[in-house]
């Protein structure tokens, strides 16, 4: 694996990602934003956080697995979540279990960043995924 997650001591330990991510492959991968979106276009989970979370995951994992990588290669990832408010981290948290489920990954943690916007470019669009892999 290129990927070595971390929580340093130094640092405040959170359940829902590591802090650091260390890479040690040799191709770095960055990938666009995904959103809810099936590979014939169409909006998955209209109105459900949960769902959208989980086909954003599952677009970023048939991203990777298409060149050779899973989830497992994920260095960092950023999720913009429309009108985010706290409330909102167990839908985010039951689509990311769903889809990992499906994936065959019993823990995913990489580093990432949540960025609550104000809107994304589709009304229908509630959340955005972006990941940066390391592919060996």
């Amino acid at each position: 694996m290129t990927i070595t997650l971390t929580n340093p001591q130094s640092l405040p330990r959170v359940d829902f990602h590591r802090q650091v991510s260390i890479a040690t492959g040799s191709k770095l991968v960055f990938m666009a934003g995904q959103v809810a979106w099936d590979a014939d276009g169409t909006l998955v989970g209209e109105g459900d956080l949960a769902a959208q979370v989980e086909q954003c995951y599952l677009n970023v994992g048939a991203a990777l697995a298409e060149i050779g990588g899973s989830l497992d290669d994920i260095a960092k990832m950023t999720i913009y979540v429309v009108d985010w408010t706290v409330d909102k981290m167990p839908m985010l948290q039951q689509g990311r279990a769903q889809a990992c489920a499906k994936l065959g990954i019993d823990t995913f943690l990489p580093p990432g960043t949540l960025i609550g916007v104000g809107a994304l470019f589709m009304p229908q669009i509630l959340v955005e995924v972006e990941a940066i892999a390391v592919l060996d």
